[in-house]
């Protein structure tokens, strides 16, 4: 049973674990979705500003978690 404990709880933190990557991710694809559906923006033009700002969104997350681990050493 603790390892199904264990097993959830790494599930979960898999999503979880950085909420602010999450948030933007969740956030700039329901914008780009709008605004293709709507649009205001091309679907190639809306897949480019997809990828670099999921690319953008992911370096900034690696860069916060680099800063954080070098502070705490």
């Amino acid at each position: 049973m603790n390892i199904l404990k264990i097993a959830i709880h790494e599930l979960v933190g898999m999503f979880i674990d950085d909420g602010a990557l999450a948030l933007l991710a969740l956030v700039l694809i329901i914008a780009v979705g709008f605004s293709v559906k709507w649009g205001l923006l091309g679907g190639s033009i809306g897949a480019g500003i997809l990828i670099i700002g999921c690319l953008l969104i992911l370096a900034e997350s690696v860069a916060r978690a680099a800063r954080r681990k070098f502070m705490h050493k």
